[in-house]
């Protein structure tokens, strides 16, 4: 049993981002390259993103803290709080709005 607290994580990666020359900051809660499911706590701070990338498997972001914005080509999806995003099946960017916390979660195919 493994247990972690996000809350803690979550603070400690936003002190990290806030002075990252990237403006982020990650953390694999969960899983890695030998496991299907793979959990990623990341931290931004406001203004910074994840650049275009390919979609690895199915995903979901869920928003811990602040505000983001899921962008898939034109398409666009607010996310605060609370919110759960199903992470697009192509090509897609993450940015932060505000200082914010998401949990990434990702199931690779085979």
């Amino acid at each position: 049993m493994q247990k972690e607290s996000l809350t803690a994580l979550a603070r400690h990666h936003l002190e990290t981002a806030s002075t990252a020359p990237s403006g982020r900051s990650a953390h694999t809660i969960y899983g890695g390259h030998e496991h299907v499911l793979r959990q990623t706590l990341i931290a931004l701070r406001a203004g910074s993103n994840l650049d275009e990338h390919e979609n690895p498997g199915e995903a979901t972001v869920q928003v811990l803290h602040g505000r983001v914005t899921l962008v898939a080509g034109e398409t666009r999806w607010n996310g605060s709080p609370g919110d759960l995003m199903t992470v697009p099946d192509s090509r897609h960017a993450l940015e932060a709005v505000e200082d914010s916390v998401v949990l990434l979660t990702v199931a690779k195919g085979n």
